[in-house]
């Protein structure tokens, strides 16, 4: 729990510093990966989120994964959540699977919508 809040916060400070909003980073473009990848983490995302969090993202054990749950959310604690788990929780760590660009990336296409996910 210390070590998610942490990543939190130093999200957080490190957005202020820059003079950004929390959420600056949201407006940015999010370099793709290669088309091959994009379908492996596509099919992670279906198969292994969508195990906890519903096979259509609108949640189960986990919360829904649509663009309109996620809207408020700040995107660097998404990423950190996907990368580092919550501690105490069902949501592992993705860290050994998924590097932190790709983790940003599928963020960022949650946000959007995955149904053209292939």
């Amino acid at each position: 729990m210390r070590r998610h809040r942490a990543m939190v916060v130093f999200a957080l400070l490190a957005a202020s510093a820059q003079g950004l909003p929390a959420s600056a980073g949201a407006a940015e473009e999010i370099a793709a990966p290669a088309s091959a990848r994009q379908r492996e983490l596509f099919k992670l995302l279906k198969h292994d989120c969508g195990s906890c969090h519903g096979m259509r993202l609108t949640g189960g054990l986990g919360p829904a994964l649509t663009p309109d749950a996620l809207k408020d959310k700040v995107e660097a604690n998404l990423t950190a959540t996907i990368l580092s788990g919550r501690p105490n929780t069902a949501m592992p760590p993705w860290q050994a699977f998924i590097s932190e660009p790709e983790a940003a990336w599928l963020v960022s296409r949650m946000r959007k919508g995955v149904a053209d996910a292939r």
